[in-house]
């Protein structure tokens, strides 16, 4: 039987969101060539590894999550030769390889789908997608009432080849995204051959994006409704489109082809409830801890999050993966920024009595950005101190807040057009990076007249790596000083920790042998007699006292 322990399992890891990262042929958009020029970043950063977000040909409905070839690299990012230089430079500096693998649906431009929408009802051509009659006596109306998490009806009605209105077509998210049937051997067979593929060129393993859902309860019974008049969509126990039985199979077979190249790793993109039941050895080897991406500023939830995280993946003997943000979510800068900083987190873990604050979370508060970043400074170092592994989103080394006012024209993003502007989208957390220079495109491109995909904040000329480099103060500084004590300190990754009581709104824990991490929640506080600074979020007097919403490393005595 094999582990679900390996490197895996304390490592940090950066996620690259290619069309943002660094464009290197100066069209404005991120590109595989411009993340090679900067694997020397990456490793003098200190990372482990690297995720990369979708770099596949995709018509870019949903930001590369659109998927119409597995097996190759956009135009706009390189070619697969520039891809294995990127995975050939990464190795070379130590640093792992992840990529994404999107199996709950494919791109509408795929060639499938286009074979589906040529073929006629009930072909094998449209097995390979859920294509379904319509009820009523005209077929008008959608087999379900399932809606999608982008807005609207999870059901879509085609035109067929003679003009006739259709059958209706399941996509969970946009329109341009239909979800392939897993009960079809197509589906199956075509994605072990994405993997093998992607294995044979090196990468150390894959994100699955939608882990926890894939397959569907094939009765389409109806859910029940939500508010916007639709059924119910979000992961839950019992739903007919998340964490059905026979993901089960699913996952034993790719583990079998991971384990048969060795020391590879699937990370679990999952919010159902039953998401650690995937964590079994012959399943997948971890996921991702969503709930340290919502759980409040407070230091009770923390405790309790923190706690519940780690007692769960105990349990299961597989680490426990802490996350910040990443290309889906608010920047924590921004987050903790708010009035409203996420949801409580009882201590039996979060209830849907405690997530009644999310539609005030979601509330556009104004942001905070200083005591925002101050925050967000003190939480990575409160995380990188604990047991397991974590996940660096691109730009949170610098401290970037979210682009909240980007001009309406900008965006992208399938979910303000789903919602008709009722949500801005994801856009703002998917601006370019800003490398060097005082003006736009700040470094990103090669050509300073270049115009990025998204607009960049011009408050970010303060924010550049450039800027930032000399400053020892900065956030790059203290990210690259956090992961380099994190290598050389026996106590740090893997392991147990022990709390110790040091008062309201402080959490303190140690860690054999003998580290010792301290974040203030709320006012100032003293260190432990004796302790030794080896790093802080904000800097700690001469006497030991520690400032408010800070995080201190120090060596006990």
């Amino acid at each position: 039987m094999t582990s679900n322990l390996g490197w895996w399992t304390d490592a940090v890891v950066y996620q690259i969101y290619p069309r943002s990262f660094c464009d290197g042929n100066g069209d404005g958009v991120g590109d595989v060539p411009g993340m090679v020029s900067k694997l020397d970043y990456l490793a003098e950063l200190g990372v482990d590894a690297v995720w990369v977000s979708p770099w596949y040909p995709s018509p870019m409905a949903d930001g590369g999550y659109d998927v119409s070839d597995y097996c190759n690299i956009h135009p706009d990012f390189g070619t697969l030769a520039d891809a294995d230089a990127f995975i050939a430079g990464a190795h070379a500096r130590g640093i792992k390889v992840l990529i994404d693998l999107v199996p709950n649906h494919t791109s509408s431009a795929h060639p499938w789908f286009a074979a589906a929408l040529m073929s006629a009802p009930g072909s094998p051509e449209r097995a390979r997608y859920h294509f379904r009659d319509g009820l009523g006596p005209d077929g008008s109306l959608p087999p379900t009432n399932w809606g999608s998490l982008f807005g609207g009806p999870a059901w879509t009605r085609i035109t067929e080849t003679d003009g006739r209105p259709g059958q209706w077509y399941l996509h969970m998210f946009d329109t341009t995204q239909p979800d392939v049937n897993w009960t079809n051997p197509d589906v199956n067979d075509m994605f072990d051959d994405v993997l093998r593929f992607w294995f044979d060129r090196g990468i150390d393993g894959f994100r699955i994006d939608v882990a926890d859902s894939l397959h569907k309860d094939m009765a389409f019974p109806d859910t029940a409704l939500a508010p916007n008049g639709f059924g119910t969509c979000m992961p839950s126990n019992g739903h007919p489109m998340w964490d059905q039985p026979a993901l089960a199979d699913v996952q034993r077979r790719w583990r079998a082809i991971a384990d048969s190249y060795g020391d590879r790793v699937f990370v679990s993109e999952a919010n159902c409830p039953g998401r650690l039941a995937f964590l079994t050895p012959d399943r997948l080897h971890t996921t991702f801890t969503f709930d340290s991406v919502f759980c409040e500023w407070d230091a009770t939830s923390q405790r309790h999050m923190i706690d519940h995280n780690l007692r769960l993946h105990d349990d299961i003997g597989a680490g426990t993966t802490w996350v910040m943000g990443n290309h889906d979510q608010t920047r924590p800068v921004t987050r903790y920024g708010k009035r409203i900083t996420g949801w409580p987190f009882p201590e039996s873990g979060v209830t849907p009595e405690s997530q009644k604050v999310w539609a005030e979370y979601l509330f556009p508060w104004p942001t905070d950005v200083e005591t925002g970043r101050r925050r967000a400074r003190a939480i990575v170092l409160l995380y990188l101190a604990l047991p397991g592994g974590m996940y660096i989103y691109q730009g949170e080394e610098l401290g970037l807040d979210e682009s909240e006012n980007l001009p309406i024209a900008s965006l992208q993003d399938p979910s303000f057009f789903k919602t008709n502007g009722r949500t801005r989208g994801r856009d703002g957390c998917r601006v370019p990076l800003p490398w060097s220079g005082q003006v736009a495109p700040f470094g990103f491109s090669p050509r300073p007249d270049a115009e990025p995909w998204l607009p960049q904040p011009a408050a970010w000329a303060s924010l550049t790596a450039e800027a930032e480099e000399p400053d020892p103060n900065s956030t790059l500084n203290l990210y690259r000083e956090a992961l380099r004590l994190r290598r050389e300190t026996d106590a740090l990754g893997a392991g147990s920790l022990s709390w110790s009581d040091a008062g309201d709104g402080v959490l303190a824990f140690t860690r054999d042998p003998g580290f010792g991490c301290l974040t203030t929640f709320g006012g100032p506080t003293t260190l432990p007699d004796g302790a030794d600074v080896l790093l802080a979020s904000q800097p700690v007097a001469a006497d030991g006292t520690v400032p408010a919403e800070t995080t201190v490393w120090y060596r006990l005595p």
